[in-house]
């Protein structure tokens, strides 16, 4: 049976031995996946006994840098994004890399929510891990614009510049927006500790401007709770990112896609 885990430290709240379970039962696929406590002082001895006997694995915080570093080979999507969260050992032994956490963004966005983000004024938040990972895929589907915010303008301007080269992209400080945009997307932290990122009301438009956020919880996040009461039209949250990024790695592992939709609906039901 082939062998497969999601590293990360802590790693016990970890959704992704349900999903890939859910995802094998469904596909027909034999094989098993685990959580993996990573040791914080040498993840790269841990995954490399791993991949002895593994076949693939998911990364979680804090360990996506250390994997980029790690791996023997890179994705161009991992590439840009600096950062991997899948690994795939191949046929010689060596370990690919991969970042599927944007393509799972932009699927959810789109497939999910049926969102068309070509021509959209969208806005980032952050400009952290979670926010380059997913500049190159938004990019490829050709927004209006694409403005980053973030409280130390200097890395907002920093992402700007290094991927430029794909679409409009301008940075920000929160405090310097006040048109309104059709999808602002939190990438911060912010929501872990129930806080908002310091941005102006004026940014929604009642009843068009859709807010998505990357976290998730059983409760509405607080940009969410803070979204609807601005009147937006929709406020989404990062389960079904989670969910799509998952899938889009088994799909890389076993060479078949699995759907998402009841495995999404099977989580929110549990998380409810």
């Amino acid at each position: 049976m082939d062998r497969y885990g999601v590293f990360g430290n802590p790693i016990g709240h970890s959704k992704s031995p349900l999903i890939h379970r859910l995802f094998a039962e469904q596909t027909g696929q034999d094989l098993s996946y685990e959580a993996l406590l990573a040791p914080l002082d040498d993840f790269s001895g841990f995954a490399r006994a791993f991949f002895a006997e593994g076949q693939g694995g998911n990364v979680t915080v804090p360990f996506k840098e250390q994997a980029y570093q790690l791996v023997d080979e890179l994705s161009e999507r991992a590439r840009r994004a600096g950062a991997v969260n899948t690994l795939k050992k191949l046929d010689d032994g060596r370990l690919l890399g991969d970042n599927t956490d944007g393509a799972g963004l932009v699927r959810d966005l789109t497939v999910n929510a049926g969102l068309d983000l070509s021509g959209q004024r969208i806005l980032l938040l952050g400009a952290g891990g979670a926010v380059r990972g997913v500049l190159e895929p938004i990019l490829a589907h050709n927004p209006h614009a694409l403005v980053i915010a973030n409280r130390t303008v200097e890395k907002a301007e920093q992402l700007a510049h290094e991927f430029a080269d794909l679409g409009p992209l301008a940075a920000a400080g929160f405090d310097w927006l006040s048109e309104p945009v059709d999808l602002i997307i939190n990438g911060t932290s912010a929501s872990l500790a129930g806080e908002l990122p310091p941005i102006d009301a004026s940014l929604i438009q009642p009843g068009h401007t859709v807010c998505y956020d990357m976290m998730y919880g059983k409760e509405a996040t607080a940009f969410n709770r803070w979204a609807a009461e601005q009147g937006a039209a929709r406020c989404l949250d990062g389960l079904g990112m989670l969910v799509e990024q998952a899938a889009e790695a088994f799909q890389l592992w076993r060479g078949v896609r699995p759907d998402s939709a009841p495995v999404l609906a099977e989580l929110r039901r549990l998380l409810a």
